[in-house]
């Protein structure tokens, strides 16, 4: 039996890779000759580099770079083996991970640090950035991350405007004189999974505002702030970002990716599942198991589990779904090609239980599922 592996990560629990692992010995402790490929998954949010980097092989490159907070911290990013294609976490410079629960302020974390990893890959000659923009603590529009390309965000007296989300009110005009050229002759992809716009009851702020630290007072601010922005940016690029699906991802960074960098916003599971080459691999599976933590019915917009059911629905792969907890109606899920969905949780359990228990209960639960499937196939 050929099965393909690719589970998401469970959030604050197990990475993709480890949860990729105990399916496996799970799967082994009842099929010890099944045919296995593990492919850990990420829907390009936290996670993209760790999965890209170990699906299609390259190198981690550290670098110093400013933390939300404008701390020095030790960062990474990847490059490709083919030399040429930087894969950029933006969480891994700008991310709420890097914070403590009472650091979070959206009206001051800037997006700085990501602009310094993209600039040391246009140092080391890449040719293209994939950039998946999830678990960011930011609101600037993505305004830190241009300025450490070079740019300048002035007030009416001509000084820089301090950094964070919370200053872009008081943004004049911005000096694009020192932005690095080198922008121009690259190709910025954008893994994103929300079409949000940038501002209003849908945009940045107001949707993910609050996770960021922000009070609803805050959020209104923060809301005005991204309006006047975009209103600047239409003045001095000639480019209307307001209301572009994506504009609002990562706290307004997807607006200024395609406004300053010309990024083109492709959906992250899509664009994952193309740059591992699911696809050659699925038309010869007779299994896929993958799943995540929670499966609700935000699993259905463009997640992982929904992407890669999706594919293996039209190459006629049946897809099993392991999850810690199911919530919501999820029926939609088996219209985009699952088969069938199981909880790991084998008796009522609380969290921090069943976060401590994970790897066995996943072994358990895939080799209950493996025996119902064995029983069948030697029948």
């Amino acid at each position: 039996m050929n099965i393909i592996i690719a589970p998401d990560s469970f959030k604050e629990c197990l990475s993709a890779k480890e949860v990729a692992i105990n399916i496996s010995e799970g799967i082994r402790n009842v099929m010890p000759g099944a045919t296995l490929r593990q492919m850990p998954i990420s829907d390009g949010g936290e996670g993209i580099l760790d999965v890209l980097l170990d699906g299609v092989g390259g190198k981690r490159i550290a670098v110093e770079v400013r933390d939300p907070l404008s701390r020095r911290i030790n960062s990474h990013y990847g490059i490709l083996g083919d030399n040429r294609t930087a894969i950029i976490e933006m969480a891994k410079a700008s991310g709420l991970e890097l914070l403590k629960e009472e650091e979070k302020n959206p009206l001051t974390t800037s997006t700085y640090g990501t602009g310094q990893l993209i600039k040391d890959a246009l140092d080391k000659g890449c040719k293209k950035i994939i950039i998946g923009i999830g678990g960011s603590a930011t609101n600037d529009g993505g305004a830190g991350m241009i300025r450490a390309l070079g740019d300048k965000f002035l007030d009416k007296n001509g000084k820089d405007i301090p950094e964070g989300g919370g200053a872009l009110n008081e943004l004049d005009h911005i000096d694009l004189s020192g932005f690095d050229q080198r922008i121009e002759n690259i190709e910025v992809v954008v893994a994103c999974d929300v079409s949000n716009p940038l501002t209003g009851p849908k945009g940045a702020s107001m949707v993910y505002g609050s996770q960021k630290g922000g009070s609803m007072e805050e959020l209104q601010v923060l809301d005005k702030n991204l309006e006047y922005y975009a209103s600047v940016i239409k003045k001095e690029l000639k480019i209307d970002i307001a209301n572009m699906p994506g504009a609002g991802a990562a706290g307004g960074t997807g607006a200024a990716l395609m406004a300053f960098m010309d990024g083109k916003l492709e959906n992250g599971i899509n664009l994952i599942l193309k740059t591992l080459g699911m696809e050659q691999f699925m038309k010869k599976a007779d299994l896929v198991i993958t799943g995540e933590g929670k499966i609700d019915e935000q699993t259905l917009h463009g997640k992982t589990i929904s992407g890669i059911a999706k594919m293996a629905r039209e190459h006629n792969v049946p897809v099993i779904v392991i999850t810690g907890k199911v919530e919501g109606n999820i029926d939609g899920l088996y219209d985009l090609g699952v088969t069938s969905i199981y909880s790991i949780a084998n008796r009522p359990m609380e969290l921090k239980e069943a976060v401590r228990d994970a790897p066995f209960l996943i072994r358990q639960g895939v080799g209950n599922i493996m025996r119902t499937i064995d029983r069948f196939r030697t029948n």
